[in-house]
C-alpha cells in the first residue's frame, strides 16, 4: 500500500478513537507537516470519509447497515409510501431512488402499467411484476447497500425524461438534503435534473441532521412527504404530513 494511503488510514483510525482532532494534533501524531495533513483531510473529505471543521476534522455519523434500515421506522415509511403512490398515474415514467422508504413505495407500485427507472437492486426486484416496465441504468453497485452509483449510472440517467423522481435522503435540514456518500449524491442530482418533479420521502428522524455530501437545497424540491410537523420546513417547501409511529 502506498505511503499516503497508509498515512490516511492511520489518520482515520485516530479519528475513530478520538471522535475528532485538530490539524495540529494530527500532524504531531502522524509525524508530518500540517500542510500534509490538510491535503489528506481534503482527499478524505471528498470521499465522504470525514467532515472538515475549522482547524481539524471529525468523522460523520456512520451509515446504518441495510438490514437495520429495513426495520427502522417501518410503519412511518409505509404511510409515506401510501401517500406517494397516490401521486403516480398509470402510464407515468418515474425514477425511484435507493433506500428502504422507496422500497416500500416500489412494493405498492409493482404490477401497475407504468415505467420505473430505479437506482437500487432490491427495488428493481420488487417492481418487476405484471405490467410494470423496470429499467436499471447500470453502474457500480454499493456492496451491502445495493444502490447504483458512478459515471455509467449518471450517463444513462441523462437520457431519461421522467414525470416524477422519488428522492430518498440520509438527512435533511434547513440547509437542504444531504447524503453519506458523494457518489450517491451525484446520482440523485442527475435524477432530479431529468425529472419534472422531485418528491422527497423522509421521516422525521432524519430532520435536522447533516451528512457530508450535499444533494440539493429544500427549494429544489416539489414536495416533501413526511411525518414531520415543523413550520420551518413548511416555510421553505410544500409538505404533506402523514400519520405514523416511529
Amino acid at each position: 500500500m502506498p505511503l499516503a494511503s497508509l498515512r490516511r488510514q492511520t489518520l482515520l483510525d485516530l479519528l475513530r478513537s478520538q471522535g475528532g482532532m485538530s490539524t495540529k494534533e494530527l500532524a504531531r501524531r502522524l509525524g508530518v507537516s500540517e500542510a500534509t495533513v490538510r491535503r489528506d483531510l481534503a482527499a478524505l473529505a471528498r470521499q465522504g470519509l470525514l467532515l472538515r471543521e475549522h482547524g481539524g476534522a471529525l468523522l460523520p455519523e456512520a451509515e446504518p447497515p441495510y438490514a437495520l434500515k429495513l426495520e427502522q421506522h417501518r410503519p412511518v415509511k409505509e404511510a409515506i409510501a401510501r401517500r406517494a403512490r397516490e401521486l403516480v398515474p398509470d402510464g407515468a415514467t418515474v425514477i425511484l431512488d435507493s433506500g428502504t422508504t422507496a422500497l416500500a413505495l416500489a412494493r405498492l407500485l409493482a404490477g401497475r402499467p407504468l415505467r420505473a427507472v430505479t437506482l437500487d437492486l432490491p427495488i428493481a426486484q420488487a417492481l418487476a411484476q405484471g405490467e410494470t416496465e423496470v429499467l436499471l441504468p447500470g453502474g457500480r453497485v454499493r456492496n451491502g447497500f445495493y444502490s447504483l452509483v458512478g459515471s455509467w449510472t449518471e450517463e444513462l440517467l441523462s437520457q431519461v425524461r421522467a414525470d416524477l423522481f422519488f428522492l430518498g435522503a440520509d438527512a435533511f435540514g434547513p440547509e437542504g438534503v444531504t447524503n453519506h456518500t458523494f457518489e450517491e449524491a451525484a446520482v440523485k442530482r442527475k435524477a432530479m435534473a431529468v425529472s419534472a418533479r422531485t418528491v422527497l420521502l423522509a421521516d422525521r428522524s432524519k430532520w435536522g441532521k447533516r451528512a457530508p455530501a450535499f444533494v440539493a437545497p429544500l427549494e429544489a424540491l416539489s414536495l416533501v412527504i413526511t411525518d414531520l410537523e415543523d413550520p420551518a420546513l413548511k416555510a421553505r417547501v410544500p409538505v404533506e404530513v402523514v400519520r405514523g409511529t416511529l
